[in-house]
Order: structure tokens, then C-alpha cells, then sequence
């Protein structure tokens, strides 16, 4: 085998590697856009559904099933403001602000975490002001929100603070049956208290995960057109380079030869 086949049988693996990388990459974004389709069929679903009490969607096993995220569930009972917690470096208004937590028990003797929305941070590690929540009994309604995780980096936050929504963190903190299968966001409450911040819907964009699926495959296509093009030139050249090489000596002693005939016979003529 030539060095020149060898050669090309490398640029050809080289291009299966590339491509074989490239379905791999795209078949991760089609993956996530499928996963963010999912999502936002899931708010258009739930976001604006009709509420209904709590322990229709947690039981007493604790549990929030993945398709009741964002439904929004009815409360009766009261605020536990003197636990409230502070959640801190929260991406509101521009700034790094506070959620407010406050505990409520529900009827049921339950401990739900409602989060009554955001406070802008103030000169020091805490917000210059906090409105209270509501005393007495209070309905509430709110929608379904799973637990964050603990920060990666492990980071803490000052007493009365806690650096994300985790729930079994925030159940060691607050007394009582703590629900740690998921926190409420605020929609209203009666009678109302003096309105936080609020949160924003969440976007239907999908994303840009269908357009790089389908870019990785384009990127696939280009690697083995790039290789054939490579293959193609040096093909060419050597042609070249053939074409444009001297004779080899025995065809041309006999070119030699019968052009020293063709001269005798024009002497002889």
C-alpha cells in the first residue's frame, strides 16, 4: 500500500472521528431542546390552572410529582413570621436581591415555605427594609416550586439568611412537620400584607439548543467535504507532477532514434 493511500486512509478516520463526535454533540442538544419543550409545555399547562389544596398534590409521603411543578395549590392557616428567613443574591430588578421566606402552617398541621418575593438589598448584609406578612389566618395561594440544591461551592450565609431554597436545609431551621418536597411562590393572599416584589413568568423562548443540533450535523458534513477536497488536490498535483516529468531514458533514446531516421531520410531526399 502507496504512502499517499495510507495517508488518505488517515484523513478518512480522522473525518468518521469528527463526525462520530459531532452526532454525539447533536444529539445532546436535540436532547435539550426536547427537555425544554417539555418545560414549557408543562408552565403553559400549570401556570395558570385553577388552584387546589395542598395535600391534593402533597401527600403525606412528601413528594412533588415532576408534572405538578408550577400548579398552583390554595392554604388556610397562618404565618409563622417569626421564623422568616432571607434568601440571598437573588437575580431581581437588576440587582442581587432577597427573597423572603416565611413558614405557614396549613390546616392540616403542615409546615408549607411560601415565598412572598423580593426586597432590594440594602447598605449592609441585609435588605433596609422587610414588610411583614399578614397575621392571623390567611389565605394563600401560591405555586409549586421544587427544592434547590445546596451550593456547589459550599458557601454560608449570616443567621437569618440562607444562600439558596433548600428545603431540608430550611427544615432544620424552622420548627414543625416542615414540607421539604417543595416551596410556594406567592400569587396572593387574603387579606393581603404589603406587596414584595414579584416574579416574572417564565419565559417560552426554547432556546438555541435546535439551531447548534443542527449545526453539529452541518459541522459533520463539512469535515468530510473538507477531507475529500484535500484528498482531490493532492490527487491533482501528483498528476501535475507526472505530466510535467521528463521521459525516462529508454523512451527517449528512442524518440532520439527515430528522430535521427526522419533526418536520414530527408538527407536521402
Amino acid at each position: 500500500m502507496s504512502k499517499r493511500l495510507t495517508r488518505w486512509m488517515v484523513y478518512v478516520l480522522i473525518a468518521i472521528g469528527f463526525a462520530v463526535a459531532c452526532a454525539f454533540l447533536s444529539n445532546w442538544q436535540f436532547e435539550r431542546n426536547e427537555s425544554r419543550a417539555e418545560q414549557i409545555e408543562l408552565v403553559e399547562q400549570n401556570y395558570d390552572a385553577d388552584p387546589v389544596p395542598l395535600g391534593d398534590l402533597i401527600g403525606d409521603d412528601d413528594l412533588l410529582q415532576p408534572g405538578d411543578e408550577w400548579h398552583p395549590v390554595l392554604l388556610r392557616g397562618e404565618y409563622l413570621s417569626d421564623q422568616q428567613l432571607l434568601v440571598r443574591n437573588r437575580p431581581h430588578g437588576g440587582t442581587s436581591a432577597f427573597e423572603v421566606l416565611v413558614p405557614f402552617r396549613d390546616v392540616d398541621g403542615r409546615v408549607f415555605i411560601v415565598d412572598r418575593g423580593w426586597v432590594p438589598p440594602g447598605d449592609g448584609d441585609t435588605p433596609d427594609a422587610v414588610p411583614e406578612a399578614p397575621s392571623g389566618t390567611v389565605e394563600v395561594v401560591a405555586r409549586l416550586r421544587p427544592s434547590e440544591q445546596v451550593p456547589a461551592s459550599g458557601r454560608g450565609a449570616p443567621d437569618g439568611q440562607v444562600p439558596t431554597i433548600n428545603l431540608p436545609t430550611i427544615a432544620g431551621l424552622v420548627e414543625g412537620d416542615v414540607i421539604t418536597a417543595a416551596y410556594g411562590q406567592l400569587i396572593s393572599e387574603d387579606p393581603a400584607g404589603t406587596p414584595l416584589g414579584g416574579f416574572t413568568s417564565p419565559t417560552d423562548d426554547p432556546g438555541p439548543h435546535l439551531s447548534y443540533a443542527i449545526q453539529w450535523i452541518l459541522f459533520a458534513i463539512m469535515g468530510f467535504i473538507f477531507i475529500g477536497y484535500i484528498i482531490r488536490t493532492e490527487i491533482v498535483k501528483h498528476r501535475e507532477e507526472v505530466e510535467g516529468r521528463p521521459a525516462p531514458v529508454k523512451e527517449k533514446r528512442r524518440r532520439d532514434k527515430d528522430a535521427d531516421v526522419e533526418d536520414e531520410l530527408l538527407d536521402a531526399r
